[in-house]
C-alpha cells in the first residue's frame, strides 16, 4: 500500500502528516508494509525542509521530519501510489483536475478516508502561529492513528 499526502507547498499540513503516518506505522503491524509520502500542488517551495514551524511542532510529538524535502506532485503518482490524500478541499479539486480521469477515485480528503471527519479539512497553518501549527497537527496525528486502524481491519 502507498499512501502521498498533498497540500499546497508541501512545507507545512502534508509533511506533518507523512510524519504523523510513519510514526503511526511504524509501531503498528503494518510496519514495513505501507509507504507514504507526500507533496505539494504548487512548486514555490521545491527541494526545501518543512517550515521550521511543522519542524518544531512535530518534534515537540516525537516525530523528527527535518530530513523531509518538498516535492511537486507529478503526473506518475497516480500510477504509483493507492491513495492520493489531500489536506482540503482546493487541494481535492487541483488534484482530481489534474489527475487522469481513471485515476480520479483515488483521490481523497485525509480527514475523510481516514474516517476522522466527513467533509473535514486541515487548515493551512502557514500565517498562523504555534497554536495554529499545533492544531493541525492534532488533525493529521488523528488522521494518521485513524488510518492505521482502516489499513489494519481492511
Amino acid at each position: 500500500m502507498r499512501l502521498l499526502v498533498i497540500c499546497l507547498g508541501n512545507i507545512c499540513r502534508s509533511p506533518m502528516a507523512e510524519g504523523a503516518l510513519r510514526h503511526h506505522l511504524a509501531a503498528s503491524p503494518l510496519a514495513g508494509r505501507v509507504e507514504v509520502d507526500s507533496a505539494g500542488t504548487g512548486h514555490w517551495h521545491l527541494g526545501e525542509p518543512p517550515d521550521h514551524r511543522a519542524i518544531a511542532c512535530a518534534r515537540q510529538y516525537g516525530v523528527d521530519i527535518s530530513g523531509l524535502r518538498a516535492r511537486q506532485l507529478r503526473p506518475e503518482d497516480f500510477d504509483n501510489f493507492d491513495w492520493l490524500l489531500c489536506a482540503d478541499g482546493q487541494n481535492l479539486r487541483d488534484v482530481r483536475r489534474f489527475a487522469p480521469a481513471e485515476m480520479a477515485h483515488k483521490v481523497e480528503l485525509l480527514l475523510e478516508w481516514s474516517g476522522v471527519e466527513a467533509g473535514g479539512s486541515v487548515p493551512d497553518p502557514y500565517t498562523g502561529g504555534p497554536r495554529d501549527f499545533d492544531r493541525v497537527w492534532q488533525l493529521v496525528d488523528s488522521a494518521a492513528r485513524a488510518a492505521v486502524r482502516r489499513l489494519s481491519s481492511g
